[in-house]
């Protein structure tokens, strides 16, 4: 995986935007406004993802490439350092899980709206 793929994996996901907010090197994915990625465009290729804290501490247990998130609340973000030792599938799959983490924050009445969610009739 490259930030080639990253953006163009992200950028897929509905209502996901780019931009770079901070400075001219931290690019973000954010779904409806809020965050769910973060990789810099320089120095070593890493994302930040929101993940659950339980899963957070057990993804850091498991893999030396994963650290606590850097700039970011610890117990709910991590750094996974694309570096060879994490299959893309896996990355892809954590990716979808913070899409999701930050939807599921995003008020049911306001996923609805944006199409994020189906409305019960």
């Amino acid at each position: 995986m490259n930030i080639e793929d990253l953006q163009e994996y992200c950028l897929k996901k509905p209502l996901t935007t780019q931009e770079l907010p901070f400075d001219e090197v931290t690019l973000v994915f954010k779904v409806a406004g809020k965050m769910f990625a973060l990789t810099s465009l320089e120095g070593d290729f890493a994302i930040n993802l929101k993940c659950d804290p339980e899963n957070a501490v057990l993804l850091r247990e498991q893999y030396d490439s994963i650290k606590p998130a850097f700039h970011m609340n610890k117990t709910h973000w991590i750094t996974v350092f694309i570096d060879g030792t994490i299959s893309t599938n896996k990355i892809l799959e954590w990716i979808n899980n913070s899409y999701d983490l930050v939807v599921a924050k995003i008020p049911k009445k306001t996923r609805i709206e944006l199409g994020l969610e189906k409305g019960t009739k």
